[in-house]
């Protein structure tokens, strides 16, 4: 079994005889940076149980979130995770596995609702909001016999980069304590990083599911929009937003998508998505899917600075790797400014009020004291780098009848859409690459400026963001690569080979 090694904990255990019985699973195998099948392989031979990996995950949480590094990726650690991993043993032992995700430890950012435990968002306005039921994608993750380890910090609301809110504070980098993790997902980015949980989910209206993924050393996936349902998940701009995983591997990456696409009638994108879905995106990856790729550059996407040397020159390195293995790279000289697109283009501000007070009403019984947006910002409970957004947002009780709101969300996304399959036609591009973001994830108390990911944002594209490699100071750097709609295969394909041909994955030495 690749990888699954014994640690030292479950060597003491047998040297001596801790009390242990072995249906709890104390067999030597090695958990951290183990994959979701190398875990399966595992519990199929008895090496593992569901119950003794949750447990080697909460001492994890003991050692690093609260204590030690102090990295604060949780919000709340989930007090019934122990009993859920027995009762999938159970299950496993009498009737088999659901699935590749049976017994596996997923962390949810907390803007998903959860019938179980309350959902926050990070603010402290919405503490005790309790859902009435699951959002579909938590919903899909139970059906597969996933256990939910816990509700992952965010910055407040899903609504910037660094990954700071009133409830959780200021998560931590675990590759540089002195920087951010990214943003919004930063929870769950960090939690997966530092292994403690197996894969997580995010939620992605800008940048925030690949933005951690780049700053945190993971693969983060924006599926297309219409593949993964979002009712259930609290909006920050529904024209925008997508749920996605974040894994240390593409191949978890692909299980997790696997499970959490499919059609809702409560989420009326996913009609585009009905005969798209495949079951099986592991089943096409291949350690030589770069070979014939060609690959757009989109030289817009880099920065020209002195703050981007490092950036440009891991992605530059990354690039000659996927040539190395038979990628033909193809520059792209087009006027594509990501900034310009997110002045002209961003529909944020007029959605934000209206959506969170659906969201409010959605809870029904289970809302919290302050049930509307206007309430939430006379009440102050906000972090301070929500507030000039919020004010922004708060006049627009009405967007549709804004014409500026309606052309950023007809003519203008209409032709971005057409002029990016264009380019990927025109020059019969599998992918266009990029880094992330320009500059290198920002220290604490700075706002992340200078990331890319916008364009896949607003044209509903998907796109999967993986290691490239890391600065002479250790910090990661992720490349993203965007494809047509519902590419994700091609997509998943490209990114495989990479990764096998660089193992850019390295855990950090804070959480060792």
């Amino acid at each position: 079994m690749t990888n699954v090694r014994p640690y030292l904990g479950a060597v003491l255990c047998t040297l001596f005889a801790c009390s242990h019985s072995p249906s709890r699973g104390t067999a030597p195998v090695r958990i951290e940076e183990a994959t979701i099948e190398e875990l399966q392989v595992a519990m199929t031979s008895g090496e593992l149980t569901s119950h003794a990996l949750v447990q080697h995950y909460l001492e994890r949480i003991a050692l690093y979130d609260k204590n030690g590094p102090k990295l604060n990726a949780f919000l709340l650690v989930n007090p019934h995770a122990l009993s859920e991993a027995d009762r999938l043993d159970q299950e496993r032992a009498t009737k088999g596995p659901r699935g590749p995700l049976h017994g596996i430890a997923v962390v949810l950012k907390d803007n998903m609702n959860t019938v179980d435990l309350p959902t926050t968002g990070g603010s402290t306005a919405f503490v005790g909001a309790q859902p009435q039921s699951d959002a579909f994608i938590v919903a899909k993750l139970h059906e597969a016999g996933a256990v939910i380890l816990g509700k992952t910090n965010l910055h407040e609301l899903a609504r910037a980069g660094t990954t700071v809110s009133s409830l959780g504070g200021q998560t931590l980098n675990p590759y540089d304590l002195a920087r951010t993790p990214g943003g919004s997902s930063g929870g769950t980015a960090v939690a997966v990083a530092a292994n403690m949980a197996t894969v997580g989910l995010g939620s992605d209206t800008v940048n925030s599911v690949r933005s951690p993924a780049s700053a945190c050393d993971l693969v983060g996936v924006r599926p297309t929009r219409g593949l993964v349902s979002r009712s259930g998940i609290i909006p920050a701009a529904l024209t925008q937003d997508m749920a996605g995983p974040l894994a240390r591997t593409v191949a978890d990456a692909a299980v997790v998508l696997e499970v959490i696409q499919g059609y809702d009638e409560k989420d009326p994108t996913t009609a585009d998505g009905r005969g798209m879905a495949k079951r099986s995106y592991r089943a096409d990856l291949k350690a030589d899917g770069l070979r014939g790729a060609r690959i757009g550059i989109l030289r817009s996407f880099f920065g020209s600075k002195p703050e981007h040397e490092e950036v440009n020159r891991v992605v530059t390195e990354a690039i000659a790797r996927m040539k190395a293995q038979g990628a033909e790279p193809i520059e792209l000289n087009v006027p594509l400014d990501v900034e310009q697109l997110i002045a002209t283009m961003d529909v944020q501000k007029w959605e934000s009020k209206t959506q969170i007070d659906a969201w409010l009403r959605d809870l029904g019984p289970g809302a919290p004291r302050i049930h509307t947006f206007d309430e939430w910002i006379a009440s102050g409970k906000f972090d301070k780098t929500l507030e000039k957004g919020l004010k922004a947002a708060q006049p627009f009780d009405h967007p549709e009848r804004d014409p500026e709101y309606l052309e950023r969300i007809g003519p203008r996304k209409d032709a971005l859409q057409k002029q990016v399959i264009a380019i990927l036609d025109e020059r019969k591009l599998d992918a266009i690459v990029y880094p992330h973001q320009k500059r290198l994830t920002v220290p604490i108390g700075e706002s992340q400026a200078e990331r890319n990911g916008f364009l896949a944002s607003i044209t509903g594209f998907p796109a999967i963001t993986v290691p490239a490699g890391f600065s002479s100071g250790g910090v990661p750097i992720g490349i993203e690569l965007l494809g047509r709609p519902f590419a994700e295969p091609t997509l998943f394909n490209l990114a495989f080979a990479y990764e096998k041909g660089t193992h850019n994955r390295r855990p950090p030495a804070s959480a060792p």
